[in-house]
């Protein structure tokens, strides 16, 4: 499929790039020099993998582990300064997604309206929870001094990514001796689904009922289980949200396939969420513009579903033109 849009791919600023070096060498020299390149190859394999174009976002854990809240605000000014930079010099090509420094409620909301009103961004994405203060703090968006500022994101009308990040290493015990689960093979999506489940149960949602949140890697796995999560929380008393757990995902969800090219999942997500709530995503460079793309043009999904997925639901949710 030619014309695609690929929505959660990632860039760094030198500042940055340390913030994902979990990966031994020589796999993280390459991400490293990739994350730098926006112009130069990442535009060739582009084109030779048919990516009209690509919304960028700043690498995980970027700025949520920074724990002096004035450094995050600077920095994360510094790498939306930097992406409008580099996107102003090919608009036709790349849109960008606002880092911001949720260390502070309403620092996180001033920027966002900067970076939508001023330098013409498609929404944020954020790297999951927040330290503020010291290491082993993590700090959620359904809380309560959190409101101000998804009241701001509502107001704009902008989606809010929540992408994965590292698990602290208080949080980790049930990895003890097992430590290739920790990260993008299971934490990534258990620390995120957390998350999003947290949002949806919190009442958040019916306080704000038009946000639009998008996930990655085809649900975090909440798709495939939202069944028996619903089913279960009706003997659950207590929660503050007004509606089903199924209901917030299909009204205020939407999921990509970042880095989750398998079929048989793309199709369980479409029949959960349904076609119009599925973005393409290949999660580059952390996964390969070519294995996400065959993979997807080869799909054995309908050719309709096919387009909206890879392209007209991004024009829409991200106002794409």
């Amino acid at each position: 499929m030619q014309g695609k849009i690929a929505v959660e791919e990632h860039f760094a600023i030198p500042a940055t790039t340390g913030r994902s070096a979990r990966y031994q060498s020589p796999y993280w020299s390459a991400l490293q020099a990739k994350l730098l390149d926006i112009h130069d190859q990442r535009l060739v394999e582009m084109d030779r993998n048919g990516i009209a174009t690509e919304i960028i976002s700043l690498n995980s854990n970027g700025v949520q582990s920074i724990l002096d809240v004035a450094s995050a605000v600077d920095t994360a000014r510094i790498a939306n300064d930097a992406l409008a930079e580099a996107i102003a010099k090919r608009p036709d090509r790349f849109a960008g997604f606002a880092a911001l420094p949720m260390q502070d409620p309403q620092a996180a909301a001033t920027e966002l309206g900067r970076c939508v009103r001023d330098l013409k961004f498609k929404g944020a994405l954020v790297n999951s929870f927040t330290q503020v203060g010291t290491d082993d703090t993590a700090v959620y968006y359904d809380l309560p001094q959190y409101r101000a500022f998804w009241a701001e994101v509502e107001r704009l009308g902008v989606p809010f990514y929540l992408h994965p990040r590292d698990q602290l290493p208080s949080r980790r015990r049930a990895y003890d001796g097992h430590p290739w689960l920790i990260g993008s093979p299971w934490g990534f999506a258990e620390e995120t689904a957390i998350h999003a489940l947290r949002l949806m149960g919190s009442g958040l949602l019916d306080d704000y009922p038009k946000l639009q949140i998008v996930i990655g890697h085809l649900g975090e796995r909440i798709p495939y289980d939202l069944w028996r999560l619903d089913h279960r929380l009706t003997k659950v008393p207590g929660r503050p949200a007004k509606k089903t757990m199924g209901e917030y995902f299909r009204r205020n969800f939407h999921i990509t396939t970042s880095g989750h090219f398998c079929t048989q999942s793309l199709i369980h997500a479409i029949l959960t969420v349904g076609a119009d709530r599925v973005l393409f995503a290949v999660d580059y460079p952390f996964e390969d513009h070519a294995h996400g793309c065959s993979w997807f043009d080869a799909a054995e999904i309908a050719e309709s579903d096919r387009i909206k997925i890879g392209r007209d639901n991004a024009k829409v949710l991200f106002s794409l033109g």
